[in-house]
């Protein structure tokens, strides 16, 4: 194996540039970032979350909540019955937060000269209006179970509110708690600071700790990075890159960082921005409840599981064989740790494919899989690859898609859309395939049975993109498919991780080493390849298996067509196993096991426009370039990483990347001159655990999705992530030719642009750009329809390929579509009546007291569409009745004993808007207020 050692990349952070909170890293030991701030408000509301539903279910709930919470430690308090009767993985969890971590932190990439997004320039009314849209986006996203578009419109809005905690003189004003009229919009903006009215003064010799004027008005500083102007007497933010400090008043009054113009404050700045993403995120419970606010931050054990069928009229064996293993999995694990979290279903033949059924409900999941039924096809190939597009925009980010079909993909063209998007969600994808080597395709028609085979250029469709993603091509015959799909139920399973994975193409015989550690359980071998391999495994102590025995010392193996499934029997042989494998033909190896102990990895770029540290990278890294990459690793109390590499897919290079600790458990790892090719992460570390069973504490895990490099870069962003019904958004982009890493400046030529996105939303986009000097741009628009619903997510791919058609790069762009919110009214509450209770001294559970009120959106509000007791232990009960002037007025009766003297009531309107009711019983009196 031939090993390309890399320079260590010196990235050099002035922190005077940055112009928010950091982003995502800091390296001064001091600093909180945004990914801080946004981590510790999740961990934090989560548990409260759990607290209270553990105390209405009458159940024991320990943990204490404050900024030091951890994922894990959070995940077992969640957990009804803890972790006794599975593997703790918090893998789904850490990957939701981290989708609001990242789209926080490209705010100050997409956004970066926009005063509202960030609170500068006293864009006080512009900041607020950037988070209620926001905010009801996010609850118009939850309520269509768009859980994913969710979390990343929520992460934008994170950064908006908790700019202002920086950027504002709240904290200087000597405010002690968040500023809660940026989250109620029916609420006024009070004690501005008018265009005309001085806030600052100068600097003195580079201290600006006095220079606010003493006057109790709310201010912000001006930013402007290409010129001096701002208004007479205005603070500025502050910092090298912004001019306006140079001009009078000099200096700013930023607290981004510890070393800032007000650096002093940071600490209470972010403190405040911690509570003020809790309020949101409260308000965001109340809207949606318990259940749904969990899903949205990702609380789950277990992937979602999703299935893309074709349902032409030879795959009705197939479809059975997906009912039972899809009830076999809902039934076994409903109710307990590893039930999924969302159930996805795509049908798809020729000529259609779809609806997208996505769903948080079994039973729902069920009824759409009993509807199935098998008919039609016409011409043998059929839409496969577009209704695997529905599924990789819809699956959450690292979810397993399993497409069943007996047919070739008509839809080929989207073979680099669909490998966009699995780089993109970094889902993995297994095809299923039945009958491949048969020679008819029986078929109700008038040409009647229609000759088909897949041949090897449609095989090697579906192996390609299951590479790509690190999952399998399984080729069986339809009597055989019950043992093929047992992989569905392997993958079902709690904290399930790669140990290794590797596909041979061309085939050649070859030896390959694995770590097995003293985490692993359950550990299985899944083999593909023709009829002639063989293999053989050697366990770390020298024992031996090889093919010919399908039940051994090693192991117990089944085929089922392509197929070999081995059971490993690792009996506390840990260390270095090998197997070898011996086929001139095409196989693929994959070894998984269960353990909590995995890693997460995102790439993530450098921001080199002064705003933030590095952002997520969409798309592919350059090819001789530096690429940077953001490690997470579960169990992170326990776990040491030593090693973070990247493997080329052919097995003959190495790349090894330099860490770098950003805290919690998380590693920026630098590579060096990345060469072009397809390649895998591999991380190796070491497990001191005190729950390991044995003392091997080396261990190495595989990421699943490839990462392949190019000479091209594609960069898009539209001016919002938000599009109303029946409009219209323009999506510039840029494509640039690139060498070692950088836009080739001499560089010309056309290249081939494609866009589409997963609605069949209308768009335009030019088929060419002509390259000169370097770079290209183009424009593309995309239309959503007036009678989409508000809460749909549109996927936008947008790509670019050579003349040579060898290399291609894209970019995706994740939208919402919402429409605009013209009720902003809290529902309101007025009390009917109230019983008191005795005042004697008999026992509080003899006696009951009833509070009667009115709760109404107004005559113009969406109206009221549900009504919780969100602290009481009493009972409510509701009516509709109709008010003088015309609007609906709900009645709520709320009863309980005197032993349950408090009770608050949360009215949540059609379009999210939240308002509470709060009671409070006394021995004489009742004393009450509404807000």
């Amino acid at each position: 194996m031939m090993t390309v050692s890399f320079m260590m990349a010196l990235v050099v952070f002035l922190p005077a540039v940055i112009h928010s909170f950091k982003p995502l890293f800091s390296f001064d030991g001091q600093s909180i970032t945004h990914r801080d701030i946004t981590q510790r408000a999740v961990l934090r509301k989560t548990a409260e979350v759990c607290r209270d539903i553990a105390a209405s279910q009458m159940q024991d709930f320990s943990l204490t909540i404050d900024d030091s919470l951890t994922f894990l430690e959070v995940q077992s308090a969640c957990s009804p019955t803890g972790f006794s009767t599975s593997l703790p993985s918090t893998f789904m969890f850490i990957t939701s937060v981290g989708s609001m971590h990242f789209s926080n932190a490209k705010v100050d990439v997409a956004f970066a000269l926009s005063e509202k997004h960030h609170f500068d320039d006293e864009s006080f009314q512009g900041g607020r209006n950037i988070i209620t849209s926001g905010v009801a986006a996010v609850k118009a996203s939850v309520g269509l179970e768009n859980f994913v578009a969710g979390r990343t419109t929520l992460g934008t809005v994170f950064h908006t509110l908790q700019d202002f905690y920086s950027h504002s003189n709240w904290v200087e004003l000597g405010n002690m708690g968040p500023y809660s009229t940026l989250i109620t919009p029916d609420q006024p903006l009070q004690n501005l600071a008018g265009l005309n009215t001085p806030t600052c003064r100068n600097c003195t010799g580079g201290n600006c700790a006095t220079n606010l004027l003493q006057q109790e008005l709310l201010t912000s500083g001006y930013f402007n990075l290409l010129s001096p102007e701002k208004p007479a007497g205005k603070c500025s933010h502050g910092g090298s890159l912004d001019l306006t400090s140079t001009r009078d008043p000099v200096g700013g009054i930023n607290k981004d960082d510890v070393e800032s113009s007000h650096g002093s404050l940071h600490q209470k700045a972010a403190d405040l921005a911690v509570d003020a993403t809790l309020e949101l995120l409260e308000d965001i419970r109340l809207a949606v409840g318990d259940i749904d606010f969990l899903r949205l931050m990702g609380l789950s054990q277990a992937a979602a599981l999703c299935f893309v069928i074709d349902t032409t009229g030879s795959m009705s064996d197939d479809i059975a064989e997906v009912k039972r293993v899809s009830f076999d999995i809902i039934d076994s694990k409903r109710g307990t740790q590893q039930e999924p979290p969302a159930y996805i279903l795509v049908p798809f033949n020729d000529p259609g494919f779809g609806p997208l059924i996505m769903t948080t409900n079994a039973d729902t999941f069920k009824d759409s899989i009993n509807k199935l039924s098998a008919d039609g096809g016409g011409d043998t190939p059929e839409l496969a690859l577009s209704g695997l597009q529905l599924a990789l925009t819809a699956a959450p980010p690292s979810s397993e898609i399993f497409v069943f079909t007996d047919a070739p993909a008509k839809d080929v063209y989207l073979k680099n859309t669909i490998i966009a998007l699995i780089q993109s969600s970094m889902c993995v994808v297994t095809f299923l395939i039945t009958d491949a080597v048969a020679g008819l395709r029986r078929r109700r028609s008038s040409l009647g049975a229609v000759s088909r085979s897949i041949n090897q250029n449609d095989a090697q469709l579906y192996s390609d993109l299951a590479q790509a993603s690190g999952g399998q091509a399984i080729t069986v015959s339809k009597s055989d498919l019950s043992l093929a799909t047992t992989v569905i139920q392997d993958s079902s399973a709690t904290a399930v991780v790669t140990v290794f994975q590797v596909v041979r193409n061309p085939g050649r015989p070859d030896n390959f080493t694995f770590t097995v550690d003293g985490s692993l359980r359950n550990m299985t071998a899944y083999i593909t390849g023709t009829s002639s391999l063989t293999f053989n495994l050697t366990s770390s102590t020298g024992v031996s298996q090889s093919s010919s025995q399908s039940s051994g010392p090693l192991a117990s193996f089944t085929t089922a067509g392509n197929l070999h499934r081995l059971i490993i029997n690792t009996d506390n042989q840990t260390g270095l196993w090998e197997i070898r494998v011996d086929s001139n033909n095409p196989y693929s190896l994959k070894v998984t096991g269960q353990s909590s102990v995995n890693f997460i990895f995102n790439l993530v770029e450098a921001d080199e426009g002064g705003r933030g540290d590095f952002s997520l990278k969409e798309g592919r890294p350059l090819s001789g370039g530096n690429t940077s990459v953001l490690v997470s690793v579960t169990k992170s109390d326990t776990v040491k990483v030593t090693q973070v590499t990247m493997l080329d897919s052919s097995g003959t290079t190495e790349v090894n990347g330099s860490l770098q600790s950003v805290g919690r458990g998380s590693f920026l790892v630098t590579f060096s001159g990345v060469p072009a090719g397809d390649f895998v992460v591999r991380l190796r570390g070491e497990d001191n655990s005190s729950t390991s069973r044995s003392p091997q504490r080396s261990f190495q895990r595989q990421a699943s999705t490839q990462i392949t490099t190019s000479c091209i870069s594609v960069i898009a962003q539209a001016n919002s992530t938000n599009i109303e019904p029946g409009s219209t958004i323009s999506v510039p982009f840029t494509v640039a030719t690139t060498a070692n890493g950088v836009v080739n400046d001499s560089a010309t030529g056309t290249f081939t642009v494609r866009a589409n996105n997963d609605r069949g939303y209308s768009l335009t986009a030019p088929s060419t750009v002509t390259i000169a000097a370097g770079k290209a741009n183009g424009t593309v628009t995309l239309t959503a329809p007036a009678s989409a619903a508000s809460g749909t997510d549109v996927t936008l791919t947008i790509e670019a390929e050579n003349t040579a058609a060898n290399d291609i790069n894209y970019t995706v762009l994740r939208l919402s579509v919402v429409a605009k919110v013209t009720d902003v009214t809290r529902p309101v509450c007025q009390v009917v009546s109230s019983t008191n209770c005795p005042s004697s001294p008999a026992p509080c559970t003899s006696s009951q007291w009833e509070l009667v009120a009115n709760l109404t959106d107004g005559i113009n509000g969406t109206g009221i569409e549900s009504l919780t007791v969100r602290q009481g232990s009493g009972t409510l009960n509701t009516s509709i009745v109709a008010g003088v002037a015309g609007e609906n007025i709900t009645v709520a009766t709320y009863s309980a004993s005197c032993c349950s003297q408090n009770v608050v009531l949360a009215a949540v309107d059609r379009v999210g808007n939240v308002g509470t009711c709060v009671g409070q019983v006394r021995e004489s009196t009742l004393d009450y207020s509404c807000i």
